[in-house]
Protein backbone atom coordinates (compact mmCIF):
# COMPACT_ATOMS: atom_id res chain seq x y z
CA UNK A 1 0.00 0.00 0.00
CA UNK A 2 1.18 3.30 -1.15
CA UNK A 3 2.22 6.13 1.73
CA UNK A 4 -0.87 8.21 2.37
CA UNK A 5 -0.43 12.38 2.83
CA UNK A 6 -2.60 14.20 5.31
CA UNK A 7 -1.77 17.78 6.12
CA UNK A 8 -3.52 20.01 8.63
CA UNK A 9 -3.34 24.00 9.11
CA UNK A 10 -4.29 26.71 12.06
CA UNK A 11 -7.13 28.12 11.33
CA UNK A 12 -8.42 29.34 14.40
CA UNK A 13 -6.85 30.42 18.17
CA UNK A 14 -6.13 26.28 18.40
CA UNK A 15 -8.56 25.48 15.57
CA UNK A 16 -6.61 22.93 13.19
CA UNK A 17 -8.41 21.83 9.68
CA UNK A 18 -6.94 18.58 8.12
CA UNK A 19 -7.45 17.92 4.99
CA UNK A 20 -7.97 13.79 4.37
CA UNK A 21 -9.17 12.37 0.79
CA UNK A 22 -10.45 15.68 -0.05
CA UNK A 23 -12.82 16.29 3.37
CA UNK A 24 -11.79 18.53 5.49
CA UNK A 25 -12.09 18.02 9.19
CA UNK A 26 -11.72 20.56 12.05
CA UNK A 27 -10.59 19.86 15.85
CA UNK A 28 -11.21 22.53 18.64
CA UNK A 29 -11.14 23.25 22.14
CA UNK A 30 -14.02 25.20 23.90
CA UNK A 31 -13.72 28.48 24.66
CA UNK A 32 -13.04 27.71 28.49
CA UNK A 33 -10.01 26.48 27.34
CA UNK A 34 -9.17 29.43 25.06
CA UNK A 35 -10.40 27.41 21.56
CA UNK A 36 -13.21 28.98 19.77
CA UNK A 37 -15.69 25.48 19.98
CA UNK A 38 -14.64 25.35 15.84
CA UNK A 39 -14.93 21.52 16.03
CA UNK A 40 -15.02 18.38 18.46
CA UNK A 41 -11.59 17.80 20.17
CA UNK A 42 -9.00 15.12 18.73
CA UNK A 43 -9.53 12.41 21.28
CA UNK A 44 -13.17 12.50 20.42
CA UNK A 45 -12.67 11.74 16.78
CA UNK A 46 -11.05 8.52 17.84
CA UNK A 47 -14.31 7.56 19.25
CA UNK A 48 -15.79 8.18 16.00
CA UNK A 49 -13.54 6.42 14.14
CA UNK A 50 -13.40 3.77 16.03
CA UNK A 51 -17.73 3.70 15.73
CA UNK A 52 -17.25 4.36 12.28
CA UNK A 53 -15.28 1.37 11.43
CA UNK A 54 -16.71 -1.14 13.30
CA UNK A 55 -20.35 0.35 12.35
CA UNK A 56 -19.28 -0.53 8.32
CA UNK A 57 -17.61 -3.97 9.38
CA UNK A 58 -20.33 -5.13 10.69
CA UNK A 59 -23.19 -3.74 8.18
CA UNK A 60 -21.19 -5.52 5.85
CA UNK A 61 -20.62 -8.58 7.88
CA UNK A 62 -24.88 -8.52 8.41
CA UNK A 63 -26.05 -7.60 4.59
CA UNK A 64 -23.63 -10.84 3.53
CA UNK A 65 -25.79 -12.81 6.57
CA UNK A 66 -29.18 -11.12 5.26
CA UNK A 67 -29.86 -9.75 8.55
CA UNK A 68 -32.57 -7.06 7.93
CA UNK A 69 -31.06 -4.39 9.97
CA UNK A 70 -33.27 -1.31 9.69
CA UNK A 71 -31.21 0.93 12.31
CA UNK A 72 -28.18 0.63 14.24
CA UNK A 73 -27.70 3.43 17.35
CA UNK A 74 -24.12 2.94 19.23
CA UNK A 75 -23.83 4.47 22.45
CA UNK A 76 -19.90 5.02 23.76
CA UNK A 77 -19.29 4.90 27.64
CA UNK A 78 -15.35 5.90 28.34
CA UNK A 79 -13.46 6.72 31.40
CA UNK A 80 -10.21 8.53 31.66
CA UNK A 81 -7.42 9.03 33.66
CA UNK A 82 -7.43 12.73 35.90
CA UNK A 83 -3.65 13.34 34.98
CA UNK A 84 -1.86 14.34 32.24
CA UNK A 85 -1.37 12.82 29.70
CA UNK A 86 -5.31 12.13 30.07
CA UNK A 87 -5.73 8.79 28.04
CA UNK A 88 -9.40 6.53 28.24
CA UNK A 89 -9.29 4.01 30.91
CA UNK A 90 -11.87 2.12 29.01
CA UNK A 91 -13.77 2.28 26.19
CA UNK A 92 -17.81 0.03 26.35
CA UNK A 93 -19.61 0.06 22.95
CA UNK A 94 -23.25 -0.40 23.09
CA UNK A 95 -24.84 -1.74 20.03
CA UNK A 96 -28.40 -1.12 19.32
CA UNK A 97 -29.94 -3.19 16.53
CA UNK A 98 -33.72 -2.71 15.10
CA UNK A 99 -34.94 -4.75 12.18
CA UNK A 100 -36.97 -7.71 11.23
CA UNK A 101 -35.86 -11.67 12.88
CA UNK A 102 -32.30 -10.38 13.92
CA UNK A 103 -30.72 -13.31 15.45
CA UNK A 104 -28.56 -12.43 18.21
CA UNK A 105 -25.62 -15.02 16.98
CA UNK A 106 -25.16 -13.31 13.93
CA UNK A 107 -25.22 -9.92 15.84
CA UNK A 108 -22.89 -11.14 18.33
CA UNK A 109 -20.30 -12.62 15.34
CA UNK A 110 -20.62 -9.71 13.05
CA UNK A 111 -19.47 -7.30 16.36
CA UNK A 112 -17.49 -9.96 17.04
CA UNK A 113 -15.48 -10.13 14.00
CA UNK A 114 -15.47 -6.35 13.85
CA UNK A 115 -13.64 -6.10 16.96
CA UNK A 116 -11.39 -9.01 16.89
CA UNK A 117 -10.27 -8.71 13.02
CA UNK A 118 -10.99 -6.54 10.47
CA UNK A 119 -11.61 -2.74 12.54
CA UNK A 120 -8.19 -1.28 12.25
CA UNK A 121 -9.11 1.61 14.31
CA UNK A 122 -9.92 -1.20 17.27
CA UNK A 123 -7.04 -2.86 17.27
CA UNK A 124 -4.74 0.20 17.59
CA UNK A 125 -6.65 1.54 20.04
CA UNK A 126 -6.98 -2.21 21.70
CA UNK A 127 -3.20 -1.56 22.49
CA UNK A 128 -4.02 1.30 24.72
CA UNK A 129 -7.07 0.91 26.16
CA UNK A 130 -9.72 -2.18 26.93
CA UNK A 131 -12.86 -2.16 24.16
CA UNK A 132 -15.87 -4.10 25.14
CA UNK A 133 -18.83 -4.24 23.75
CA UNK A 134 -22.67 -4.96 24.49
CA UNK A 135 -25.79 -5.54 21.84
CA UNK A 136 -29.25 -4.85 22.37
CA UNK A 137 -32.07 -5.77 19.91
CA UNK A 138 -34.53 -3.39 20.50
Amino acid sequence: MAVQNYSAKLVGNMAFEMENAGHKVITDVNEDVGGQDLGPRPKALLLSALVGCSGIDIMTILKKMKEDVVEVNVDIEVDQTEEDPKVYKYIKLLYRFKGNNLKLSNLEKAVKLSKDKYCGVAAMLEKAVPISYEIIIE
